[in-house]
């Protein structure tokens, strides 16, 4: 979206810093809360200060005693014999893998994942947990909690972010986003079908007594091309979701256990044949 599309979708005034802590407030944001954030900053229309403006205003609205949490994913950092989007030459792939620099939590970018998380990881406070494909950052006095222990092989479950957030009964926030961005719900996928999810090998650069190392490593082979069925069932099926307007953007604001409880039931009824296998339905 360009710049004039963003000025066109804002409307009368533009969004600031004060009217998006009133919109989330409206929404049911409250002070204290710990709450993940998945955002896409154009849906938002034009904002008064960006990126900077909007985190602001989400730290804000959940002041001083709330913790802000956003994913800071860095897929690329993986083997390349995986990649499709686009892949590269074969004969590549040991040279990559022999140079890539290792996963860095201050210094790797994050991939596809926005100018808001991207923006986040860089403010003063704020703490990112140490997985090379799936990080999270977080700020507030529950950040360490949610990202000092991310093993390699848990990066979506129970030990992960996501599993810590369930335990302090956080909020997912999906500001101009849909539920196909809802990560969550890896959570639902790995908790519905436990030692049963098929395994897949993965690899990245990292750290290993402060050398670079290229790590092999197994984690659950999850899928999410099914989650925007399951959040759309959900706001069906449950009185849990808060919906409404936070300046141009549709948010969605919702308890994370409970969004997590309902898709292992609902994974557990529809994914057919297979635990990885997505729902073919509509």
């Amino acid at each position: 979206m360009s710049e004039q599309d963003a000025i066109q979708r804002a409307g009368a005034s533009p969004a600031t810093l004060d009217s998006l802590v009133q919109d989330l407030t409206a929404l049911g944001v409250e002070e204290g809360s710990i709450l993940l954030v998945h955002s896409s900053l154009s849906s938002l229309g034009w904002v008064c200060g960006g990126a900077i403006a909007v985190i602001e205003a989400l730290k804000k609205a959940i002041g001083k005693t709330g913790t802000l949490v956003m994913p800071t994913h860095s897929g690329e950092l993986s083997d390349p014999s995986q990649w499709e989007n686009p892949p590269v030459p074969e004969h590549w792939w040991p040279v990559i893998r022999a140079e890539m620099p290792p996963y860095d939590a201050h210094l790797t970018p994050t991939r596809g994942m926005g100018i808001m998380p991207e923006s986040f990881r860089h403010q003063s406070g704020v703490m990112r947990s140490n997985h090379p494909q799936v990080s999270f950052a977080a700020c507030g006095p529950f950040a360490n909690h949610i990202t000092e222990n991310h093993p390699l092989e848990d990066g979506l479950g129970d030990r992960s972010p996501l599993g810590y957030l369930y335990q302090l009964q956080a909020w997912v926030l999906l500001l101009g986003v849909g539920h196909d961005r809802n990560t969550s719900l890896h959570l639902s996928e790995i908790r519905a079908f436990g030692e049963r999810i098929p395994q897949v090998r993965q690899a990245a650069p990292i750290k290993v007594s402060g050398q670079r190392k290229w790590v092999e490593f197994m984690t659950a082979d999850v899928d999410g091309s099914d989650f925007s069925i399951i959040g759309n069932a959900f706001e069906q099926h449950t009185e849990f979701v808060k919906t409404g307007k936070v300046a141009a953007a549709s948010a969605r604001l919702m308890p994370q256990p409970a969004l997590v409880d309902f898709g292992v039931a609902w994974m557990r009824q529809h994914r057919q044949n297979s635990a990885s296998a997505p729902f073919k339905g509509e």
